[in-house]
Order: C-alpha cells, then sequence, then structure tokens
C-alpha cells in the first residue's frame, strides 16, 4: 500500500504551504525586515499582515509564531527567522495544536465577550513556550467595542505575549489599532515567481503539464498562490497523466484564447456574421458567454495598455502568438476605437449577467459592437472630409444695416405716411416751440431698432414679444410709425405699443395701422435667415457626409465664423497692463 493511500491524500496548497521565510514566495521585503527586526531583537509586541486572499497572511503569522518560539533541534535555540521546523514548538505550531499560540478566526468570534477570554488570559504565563502568542485572522470584523475593549492590552501587553493580526479590508481595522501594529503589506504573487512555483511543484508532485497551461492558471489566480496551487491540484487531476492548456481552459471554463483574438478581430472589421458564429462555435463547446465576454474585455485593456507602453506586451503569462498579435492591434487600433469597445463591453457585462438567456444577450452584445467598430469617430470623419474636400466658397453676406436715421432696424427705407386710422394722439398742432422740443427728444430715436431697445430697457417682455412677431414695418420716423399686422397680431397692438412709448419718452407717438404690405416681422426674418443659413449648411459637402454617415443626426445650431470671433471676444479677460515696479526685484 502506498504512503499516499495510508496517510490519505493531502491537497497540495496544504501539502506546499510554506514552513519558513525562505518558502515565502513574492514577498522579499517583508522578509528581510522581520530578519533584521530578529537580529536586532527588536521584535514588536503587535503584527498586522494584510493582502489579497491567498498571499499568506495566516501562514506568514504561524511562521513568525515558530521563530519567535523555536528551541532548535538540540533544545538551546533562541528566536530566529529560520526556525528547525522539528523542535516541539515548530511541530505544534504548524500543526496548529500549540497550547501557547491560539489562533481565533473573527469572522465567527465578533464580540466584545470574546476578546475579554483574550484579555483576562494574557496575564498568565506561557506554559511551556518562550512567548503566548494571539493570532486573530480577519480581525477587521471585530465589532467596534471588541476593538475598544482590545486596546489598552494591546497597547502594554506584558513581555511574554504577542499578537498578531490578518486582514484583507485594512481601511476597517480602526486607526487606534493600526497605530500599535507593525504592518506588513503582503503583495500580489508577481506572474514570474507564480509559474516557477507552481512548476516547482509539479515537478515535486511528477506530473506533467504544459507550460501555457501553467499561465492560464496563473492568470486566473490574480496573485492569489493558495488560489494558484488549489487549481494546479485541480488541474493535475483533470488532466491524468499530462495536462495541456485545452483541458485547463475546459476545466476553467473559458474559452480558447487565440479564437477569442479571433472574435476581438472579427468585431473590429465589423464581421457581424462571422462574429456570431465564433460565438456560437465556442459557446457549442462549453464556454460560457459571460467568460467570453469577460475576456473579450480583457484583451480591450491589454491592448490599450500595449498601445500606451510597449513594454506591457512582455508578460510571461502572455503566450508568444497571443504576445504579436495583440502588438498588431495595439498599432493599428485607435485609443478612441478601444475605449469605445471598453465601455460599450462593461455595459454588455451587466446586461449579460441580468438577461435570463446570457446567450442571447450577448449575440446583441456582439451586433452592438461589430455594428460601432468600423464606425469613424467624429474627429476621424472631419479630418478624413477635410483632407478630401475642396473648401467650400465663401458665404453670401447680407446687407449692412443702413445707417442711422435712415430707416427702420429690419432694413427697410423710410416711406411715405401711409393713410389709416390714427390710434394715438389728437388733431391739433402744438405752439412751434413745443414742437421744436419734442422734435428734439424724438430724435433720440432715429431708427426703429431704438424702439425696440427702448421696449427692452423698459422690460415689457409681453409688448417686445407682439412686436418682434406681428409687426410689419411699412415706414418710421422719429414719434410716427407706420405697420401692417400679421393675422395674428393682437388687435390691440398698436395702442399698448403707442401708450408705452408716449409713457417712456414723454411724447406722444403716432402708431398706424396699414393694410399696405410691410417688410417681415422680426421672427419672420429670424426663421428666414435660420432656414437660409441651415440650407446653405446641409449644401456643404462635408456637412453632407457627416449625415451620410449618421443619417439621424439634425442641426442644432449654426455659427459662424464671425459669430464664434464676437463670442471669444465677450469672454476674453480684459488684459490689465501691469506696472514695473523698480523696487520688486529687489
Amino acid at each position: 500500500m502506498s504512503e499516499h493511500t495510508t496517510k490519505g491524500y493531502q491537497v497540495l496548497a496544504r501539502k506546499y504551504r510554506p514552513e519558513t521565510f525562505a518558502d515565502l514566495v513574492g514577498q522579499d521585503a517583508m522578509v528581510r525586515t522581520l530578519k533584521n527586526a530578529f537580529m536586532a531583537d527588536r521584535i514588536a509586541q503587535a503584527f498586522i499582515m494584510t493582502g489579497i486572499r491567498g498571499t499568506g497572511k495566516t501562514t506568514t503569522a504561524r511562521i513568525i509564531a515558530k521563530g519567535m518560539n523555536c528551541i532548535g533541534p538540540d533544545g538551546t535555540g533562541g528566536p530566529t527567522t529560520d526556525p528547525c521546523g522539528v523542535c516541539e514548538h515548530c511541530t505544534a505550531i504548524m500543526e496548529g495544536r500549540h497550547v501557547d499560540v491560539m489562533e481565533m478566526d473573527a469572522a465567527s468570534r465578533t464580540g466584545v465577550g470574546d476578546i475579554r477570554e483574550i484579555i483576562e488570559s494574557v496575564h498568565y504565563r506561557a506554559a511551556s513556550a518562550r512567548y503566548k502568542i494571539y493570532i486573530i485572522d480577519e480581525v477587521h470584523m471585530l465589532s467596534t467595542s471588541a476593538f475598544n475593549a482590545l486596546l489598552k492590552t494591546l497597547e502594554e501587553p506584558p513581555e511574554h505575549v504577542k499578537f498578531i493580526f490578518a486582514t484583507t479590508e485594512i481601511r476597517k481595522v480602526p486607526v487606534t489599532v493600526l497605530s500599535r501594529c507593525q504592518r506588513f503589506d503582503l503583495r500580489r504573487i508577481e506572474p514570474e515567481d507564480m509559474i516557477a512555483m507552481l512548476r516547482r511543484i509539479a515537478t515535486a508532485e511528477e506530473a506533467q503539464i504544459a507550460d501555457d497551461a501553467l499561465a492560464l492558471i496563473t492568470r486566473a489566480a490574480e496573485g492569489s498562490a493558495r488560489d494558484a496551487t488549489s487549481l494546479l491540484d485541480q488541474a493535475i487531476s483533470h488532466g491524468a497523466g499530462e495536462t495541456t492548456a485545452t483541458q485547463v481552459r475546459a476545466m476553467l471554463g473559458l474559452a480558447d484564447r487565440g479564437r477569442v483574438l479571433d472574435l476581438f478581430d472579427m468585431i473590429m472589421k465589423g464581421d457581424a456574421a462571422g462574429a456570431l458564429a465564433e460565438l456560437a462555435a465556442e459557446y457549442a463547446e462549453g464556454a460560457d458567454p459571460l467568460a467570453v465576454l469577460r475576456d473579450l474585455a480583457e484583451i480591450t485593456h491589454w491592448v490599450s495598455v500595449v498601445k500606451i507602453t510597449p513594454d506591457a506586451a512582455e508578460d510571461p503569462t502572455i503566450s508568444p502568438d497571443e504576445r504579436s498579435r495583440g502588438q498588431a492591434m495595439a498599432g493599428a487600433l485607435p485609443l478612441r476605437v478601444l475605449a469605445r469597445m471598453w465601455q460599450m463591453l462593461l455595459k454588455a457585462l451587466d446586461e449579460v449577467a441580468q438577461a435570463p438567456n446570457a446567450m442571447m444577450a450577448a449575440e446583441m452584445a456582439i451586433i452592438r459592437l461589430t455594428h460601432v467598430a468600423d464606425l469613424p469617430t467624429p474627429e476621424d470623419l472631419v479630418k478624413r472630409l477635410n483632407d478630401e474636400t475642396p473648401p467650400p466658397p465663401p458665404p453670401t453676406r447680407g446687407a449692412p444695416l443702413p445707417p442711422q436715421g435712415s430707416g427702420g432696424g429690419n432694413g427697410q427705407a423710410n416711406t411715405p405716411l401711409s393713410s389709416g386710422r390714427s390710434t394715438s394722439g389728437r388733431s391739433g398742432g402744438p405752439s412751434a416751440a413745443l414742437a421744436q422740443d419734442s422734435a428734439q427728444a424724438l430724435a433720440r430715436y432715429p431708427t426703429f431698432d431704438h424702439v425696440l431697445e427702448l421696449i427692452r430697457a423698459n422690460r415689457d417682455g409681453k409688448l417686445l414679444m407682439d412686436v418682434e412677431a406681428d409687426l410689419r414695418l411699412v415706414s418710421y420716423q422719429p414719434g410716427r410709425i407706420t405697420f401692417q399686422p400679421t393675422p395674428d397680431a393682437p388687435s390691440d397692438l398698436a395702442s399698448r405699443l403707442g401708450a408705452a412709448l408716449q409713457r417712456w419718452t414723454g411724447n406722444r407717438w403716432a402708431v398706424t395701422v396699414t393694410s399696405e404690405n410691410g417688410t417681415p416681422s422680426i421672427v419672420e426674418t429670424r426663421n428666414a435667415e435660420r432656414v437660409s443659413r441651415e440650407s446653405e449648411a446641409r449644401d456643404h459637402p462635408l456637412v453632407q457626409a457627416v449625415f451620410d454617415v449618421f443619417p439621424n443626426a439634425r442641426i442644432v445650431d449654426i455659427k459662424t465664423r464671425r459669430d464664434i470671433t464676437a463670442e471669444a471676444q465677450a469672454e476674453a479677460l480684459p488684459e490689465v497692463e501691469e506696472e514695473w515696479d523698480p523696487f520688486e526685484e529687489e
């Protein structure tokens, strides 16, 4: 009967758990600090280990406990960073049965009562070891009252007591506790170190496993040595002799990386039919649609990073073929396209995770991605059209406004006063002096534009709106307005306008309504100008090209170079000339 049969099978994560600092993978900085502390006899009263799952927090705590209590093979040794592993204390601690090394899981014992047991026991000396050591795992889960109860003992523990805490959520540990501990941050295991560790274990287990299979396991472990070792254990069993990357991929529920790259390439080329066929083929072979989209997101991220930092391609978990394809994609795809792909995939992942049918949701996501993948960005489109399109002819400029006093604000000339009914003023001539004063006062309003400004200055919004929309000016003289109303004009527009002008100027105004055709109202002129400018804009080759690519687009606003220049000048800060101070430089 074999040794494995008699002793029972032990999982690799426990079988190859580090027993000394030398066995720890990827934690050189922490090991160096601890070794220096032990050599200088400056061992802290409390330690706290933080890091992601599986990086060795609890294992490190046990190694520290062993080093503090190791007595060596001959029973005469002192605290060391190289525990012998064979003395009674080393053996009992690694097996978790030492009476003076107490391990507590704060996830299940969070109350103040559990901490009170520790506080009451610290006053008693160790039964057999040099130090009494308390290892509290997931310490961040202790209640606030439990932390408060621990503080005093943690600050001034007896010389024979040491605390070692472990946590994955260092931010949840109160600062008052952190300030009393020596902190060690356990890093994620680097891919090179992880692959080397897995290769050593596979060799020790006499297991044949391909290098690309180890790379897949390393990538899936995301820096956790325990996860990697557990996956290796599963992969060896799955392979039953020789484990390949295909078997590991099937075990992990992943699609073939090369096929995912093919799918990515089809999407970026806008090949919807080919992309859907590839997705269906991967699904038929057991790939999870959500996992496929995750792989697409990972490739998008990796290609984007390689585009910015080419050295990122030198990742040991990436195969040579994948590396060359990724570099080619990074060189060909614009960063804006990759960023758009990333945003759409993030949304698609949520949709697929929540959809009643994941495959249908994934197919719809692929259709969307292929539809927009080959669309140029607005910047590329404008640049391309500018390069290919001759410059448009200069726009036709309208006639300038008439000079002051030459007529109305709509560009019309003064015309003789038309016949009609007067709605303000009465017959009868004032004295020559009064007429002269009135004429001088009304001379302040030489054009109809000045009348509009007067209405705006007095904040009569209703009158201004009616005048701009329904008054078709026939003729204008200071103090006399003749206009043709629009069909929708209010019946009292003339009387309201005359009364308002008399109130604001102190002089009577003759406001006359006529059936003679007047110039278009201000609103009609604006609308006509907008229609003309929009028609002119739509005839521009560059705008036509935009509508060809984006048929549902619409023109929201039109600005000429003159408009843009005027806005810039209005928004610009005034320049301030600084006075030279002859003493400033001194």
